[in-house]
């Protein structure tokens, strides 16, 4: 008589030692789970999408909605009309902390057409390519600055000191924060930062100060409007119509939210890669060295998808019944795409585990697909690409101060990042190049 094997048992997500590498659950739930449904670590249930395929479908599909307001229906609901689904059980909270008190829910990550339509087309006006290619001088003098605070120390920890400032100050430029209150700004990203996937009071804090000093500055900018991104959303209008203060200052607030946190772990994340990857650094030396800036834009793309600082799509819910995977998913129930087991998937990837700056066939999906994709994204690319660019030109020998397994990383649900990166190198080889 033989036994049955027994059902494989599935990986403890969400604790400190999957945020340090969640890869091989993922590559787990990929192979037996891929559509799986699991408790979060704020008390709500949902389904992870693990497969690239399915990832895709997922994200342009328009019967999951992004609107939080579709979940909390179906929690109310408790299932009486029999399509709440798994849902009902889920009584945690969604989005991001204090962002519905602050009254700052209409931005983009939170509505659905026709009010994502015609909100995306109006900041599209204001948040232009030619924009963002005109503050490239910008962000290479914030870097280069940035990189003189520490080059004559040796040492540096690169997440306080270049990856988490570079990106506050560059989209408080953009944005039309005054020089003199972008500190304050500091100060509100850094505690969402450092409490991210912890307690949520002073993430909530934070936003509600952020909010009433978005709209102090939205006001100041509509009486004297300037050349700034702010000016622009305000000056925004297609046929008549205009964003209001409040559409306005929720786009200010999530295009500073998701845009500095999302650059300073493609940034950290990137870096800490090129560190542990000899051979792809030397590559990139010698690309640098010989002024070929192809390979840097490339190796971001493999960067994004090797390591990317979105680990999880942002919510959506089913508002109607949904196959993914040849999975049943109920009307309600919460979804989130796991872009880190997605951009990993053997299926669509060569070699997924293996870091390859020049890979070509490399459609990522680090920022999104479909009308959610990114709006950001060429920002945080042109940081990313000065940044890195400057680094290994001015840090020449920088290599890690600590052992890859004491590093600790941000257990955040959405964003993944390094905490700390301390690093070393040699001061007279930072000066020589700097000053070429």
């Amino acid at each position: 008589m033989h036994e049955e094997n027994p059902a494989p048992t599935p990986p403890t997500l969400f604790t400190w030692e999957f945020a340090a590498d969640p890869y091989p659950a993922y590559a787990w739930l990929r192979e037996h789970s891929p559509v799986h449904w699991t408790r979060l670590p704020s008390g709500v249930d949902a389904w992870l999408v693990t497969r690239y395929a399915d990832a895709k479908q997922a994200l342009a599909d328009p019967r999951l909605s992004k609107n939080p307001a579709r979940h909390q229906e179906r929690v109310s609901a408790g299932g009486a009309d029999g399509t709440a689904g798994r849902s009902a059980h889920a009584k945690g909270k969604v989005g991001i902390p204090g962002e519905r008190s602050a009254e700052l829910m209409t931005h983009l990550l939170n509505i659905d057409p026709p009010d994502h339509t015609r909100l995306r087309r109006l900041v599209s006006k204001a948040f232009t390519p030619r924009r963002v290619a005109a503050f490239a001088p910008r962000v290479s003098e914030l870097t280069d600055r940035l990189i003189d605070g520490f080059a004559e120390r040796g040492e540096a920890d690169l997440i306080h000191e270049f990856a988490f400032p570079l990106p506050i100050y560059a989209i408080c430029d953009m944005l039309g924060v005054p020089a003199e209150d972008q500190d304050d700004f500091r100060d509100w990203a850094g505690m969402m930062i450092r409490h991210g996937g912890g307690p949520r009071g002073g993430v909530a804090r934070s936003v509600k100060k952020m909010r009433r000093y978005l709209a102090e500055l939205i006001h100041r900018k509509r009486a004297d409007p300037g050349d700034d991104l702010i000016s622009g959303l305000i000056r925004a209008s297609d046929h008549g119509e205009h964003l209001t203060e409040g559409e306005a200052a929720a786009m200010a607030f999530i295009l500073l939210f998701a845009g500095f946190e999302t650059t300073v772990n493609l940034i950290g994340n990137g870096t800490y890669a090129l560190l542990r990857n000899p051979g792809q650094r030397e590559r990139l030396h010698r690309a640098l060295a010989e002024g070929d800036e192809a390979l840097l834009a490339n190796g971001v793309e493999e960067l994004l998808r090797y390591d990317g600082p979105v680990e999880l799509a942002t919510w959506r819910f089913a508002t109607e019944p949904v196959t993914i995977g040849g999975q049943s998913v109920a009307t309600g129930d919460p979804v989130l795409v796991v872009l880190a087991a997605a951009d990993r998937d053997p299926a669509r990837f060569d070699d997924p585990g293996t870091l390859d700056l020049a890979r070509r066939d490399n459609q990522h999906l680090g920022y999104g697909h479909g009308i959610h994709y990114c709006l950001g994204a060429p920002l945080a690319r042109l940081e990313a690409q000065t940044a890195l660019a400057a680094l290994f030109r001015r840090l020449p020998d920088v290599r890690l101060a600590a052992e890859p397994d004491d590093l600790r990383w941000r257990g955040g649900l959405i964003m993944r990042g390094l905490r700390t990166l301390p690093v070393e190198f040699t001061p007279s080889k930072i000066e020589q190049v700097s000053t070429m």
